[in-house]
C-alpha cells in the first residue's frame, strides 16, 4: 500500500510538471517536454490509440500499469494495456502474433535475444538514439547496439554479485579471490555451508571463463569465429570451478537456484552467488547480508567478470501505431519513471540515477567489471549447451571435452 500511495503522488508530480509544458494542438502534433529537459516536436495521433504492452508478473506488470496511468495522464486518447508475457517468452511470441496482428506494440525482453529480433524484422530501431544514449549506463547502451544500431529502450540493469550472511562470516574477512574461497570453506565447518551457487545455471558459471580478459564470443560478443568458450582461459577457469566440488559436495542436480536460495535466506550459506531480484527476500527473511563484487579468479587481481543484462522495451516492428509506441517506451526511461521502477520491483535502473540504496552499491561495483551477454543470434544455444556443460563439468566430466562440445553447439547455431 506505501508503495502504491508512493507512486501515486510521484505521478501527480510528474504529471504536473509535465502537462505544464505541454501543448495539445487540434493536429495532433503535442510539443512535449522530452526526458532529456528539452522541447522537441513529437508528432502523435490526436485519435484514440490503445498500445498493446506485454510484461512478466510480480513486479513488472505493476510498473507498467502505473507507468501507463501516467502516460495517460500526459496523453489522454493513448491507453495502456498491459497484458502479461513472461520475459522469456516474448520474443518467441512476437514472431507469432507480431505479423498476425494481434502481437504487442511495445514488448519486454531480455537483451541477448536481440540479434534474433533484429534477424527476424520483428523490432524498429531508434530513433533518438541521442536519448539513449545519454540516459541508459553505458553496459546497457552497448546491451542494445547491434551492428552499430540501437535497438530498444534499456529499462533495468542487471547483474550478479557475492552476497555473505555477516552473522556467520565477518565483512573484512570475505574472500576477495577464488582460492582464499576455497581455502575459507575447507576449513569452515561442514554445517551451514561456506558458499553456495547454482553449479548448473552457465549465466552464473560464465564468470569462470572470464580470466585474462577472456569473453565469449570475443571483446565484442560478436565474434562466430571464435566463441573462447573452449579456450585455454575457459578450460583453466572451469577446472577451477570443478575443483570447488571439495569443498561443495552435493550433486549438480541438487543444487539449483531454488536450493541455493533457500539455503542462504535459511542461514545456511555463509556466502551465495546472486542478484538483486533477492535482496528483498533475503531481507524479508532476516537475514543481515551484505553484498560484494565476486573473487578474483587464479592469476587475475580484479573481480570476476559477471554478465550483465538490460531488461529492454523494443517497440514492434508491426505495430500500427509506432509513434506512440516510441513515445511510450521513451517515457520509461525517465528519472521519474526509473524511479518508480526500482520502488516496485527493486530492480536496477538501466539509467545513471541515485536511487539512495546503499545495499545494492555491491552490484554497482560489480557492473564496473561485468560485460554485456552477446545479443547475436548464436546466443539461441547457449543456455540448454552451457546448462548442460555446467552440469557436467560439476559432477566430474572431463572439462575440455564438455566445452569442446559447446564451442561445436555455438558453431554449429552460429552458420
Amino acid at each position: 500500500m506505501k508503495r502504491k500511495l508512493l507512486a501515486i503522488l510521484g505521478v501527480g508530480i510528474l504529471t504536473f510538471s509535465l502537462l505544464a509544458g505541454c501543448t495539445n494542438g487540434d493536429n495532433g502534433d503535442n510539443d512535449v517536454e522530452d526526458t532529456n529537459g528539452a522541447e522537441e516536436d513529437v508528432e502523435l495521433s490526436a485519435e484514440d490509440v490503445t498500445l498493446v504492452v506485454w510484461e512478466s508478473l510480480e513486479g513488472p506488470d505493476e510498473f507498467i500499469r502505473q507507468a501507463g496511468e501516467a502516460f495517460t495522464a500526459i496523453h489522454p486518447n493513448i491507453t495502456i494495456d498491459f497484458q502479461n508475457v513472461e520475459l522469456g517468452d516474448s520474443t518467441t511470441q512476437i514472431a507469432l502474433d507480431g505479423p498476425a496482428g494481434i502481437g504487442a506494440d511495445v514488448f519486454a525482453a531480455p537483451h541477448d535475444r536481440l540479434g534474433e529480433l533484429v534477424v527476424g524484422g520483428h523490432i524498429l530501431p531508434v530513433e533518438d538514439t541521442g536519448l539513449v544514449t545519454s540516459l541508459a549506463l553505458d553496459s546497457a547502451v552497448d546491451a542494445v547496439t547491434y551492428e552499430g544500431t540501437v535497438f530498444g529502450y534499456p529499462v533495468a540493469a542487471e547483474t550478479y554479485a557475492l552476497f555473505f550472511n555477516r552473522d556467520l562470516v565477518a565483512e573484512e574477512d570475505v574472500p576477495t579471490s577464488w582460492e582464499d574461497l576455497a581455502d575459507f570453506a575447507s576449513t569452515y565447518d561442514a554445517s551451514p555451508n561456506a558458499f553456495i551457487m547454482d553449479v548448473g545455471n552457465v549465466y552464473y558459471t560464465i564468470l569462470f571463463t572470464s580470466a585474462d580478459g577472456n569473453r565469449l564470443f570475443g571483446p565484442e560478443g560478436t565474434d562466430t569465429e571464435n566463441t573462447n568458450i573452449n579456450s585455454e582461459a575457459s578450460i583453466r577457469g572451469m577446472e577451477f570451478f570443478q575443483s570447488l566440488r571439495e569443498q561443495i559436495d552435493i550433486a549438480g542436480e541438487d543444487l539449483d537456484t531454488s536450493v541455493a536460495d533457500a539455503a542462504f535466506s535459511s542461514g545456511n550459506a555463509a556466502m551465495h552467488i546472486s542478484g538483486p531480484w533477492n535482496v528483498a527476500p533475503f531481507n524479508e527473511a532476516g537475514i543481515d547480508f551484505g553484498i560484494t563484487t565476486l573473487p578474483s579468479l587464479p592469476g587475475d587481481d580484479v573481480p570476476a567478470s559477471s554478465f550483465s543484462g538490460a531488461r529492454t522495451m523494443f517497440v514492434s516492428a508491426y505495430s500500427d501505431h509506432p509513434a506512440e509506441a516510441t513515445a511510450f517506451a521513451e517515457f520509461l526511461m525517465s528519472e521519474e519513471m526509473q524511479q518508480l521502477r526500482y520502488d516496485i520491483t527493486g530492480a536496477l535502473p538501466a539509467t545513471n540515477i541515485d536511487i539512495g540504496d546503499d545495499q545494492l552499491q555491491g552490484f554497482i561495483d560489480q557492473l564496473n567489471y561485468a560485460y554485456p551477454m552477446p545479443s547475436i543470434p548464436a546466443m539461441g544455444a547457449f543456455w540448454e549447451a552451457g546448462n548442460i556443460a555446467s552440469l557436467n563439468i560439476w559432477n566430474g566430466a572431463d572439462v575440455r571435452e564438455e566445452l569442446d562440445a559447446m564451442n561445436e553447439v555455438l558453431m554449429n547455431a552460429a552458420e
